[in-house]
């Protein structure tokens, strides 16, 4: 450090940069990144019980855990477009997730009380991620 910086500027670099910030919830956030926990373990499940469906299993894992991860990338956004843009990506990414797992019921590899979970836990980001990308759009105009 610059031996020309008072104790005050010291100071600033002493500390982790936003520690003292607190963020307030967000909702979809937070949903979107429980949603990613539990696709993760239902991989993990997939992949101990139905090794024949490895190729499947990553896609769900690919689409389940991108929402999440779109929706990050959406919170740091720099433009209200790019963060329909990031949203919108989501949201696909969410109906894909939504068609890997009526597949995976459809075909029998997982039971109703699964899919039903996990489609409900699914279709609540869809709803909210569609209502997230209704608003942003109608701001634009």
């Amino acid at each position: 450090m610059d031996n020309d910086m008072n104790e005050d500027d010291r100071g600033f670099w002493l500390f982790e940069p936003g520690a003292s910030y607190t963020q307030k919830p967000n909702v979809v956030l937070e949903k979107s990144f429980d949603f990613s926990v539990r696709i993760l373990k239902f991989y993990k499940w997939l992949c101990q019980h139905h090794r024949d469906i490895i190729p499947l299993a990553k896609q769900v894992l690919r689409s389940g855990t991108s929402v999440g991860a779109n929706l990050e990338e959406a919170d740091s956004a720099f433009s209200k477009k790019e963060f329909a843009a990031k949203v919108g990506i989501s949201l696909k990414e969410a109906r894909e997730t939504k068609y890997w797992l009526r597949l995976l019921h459809a075909t029998e590899y997982i039971d109703s009380s699964i899919f039903s979970s996990l489609c409900n836990d699914n279709d609540e980001l869809i709803r909210l991620l569609n209502s997230i990308l209704k608003t942003t759009r109608d701001n634009l105009k």
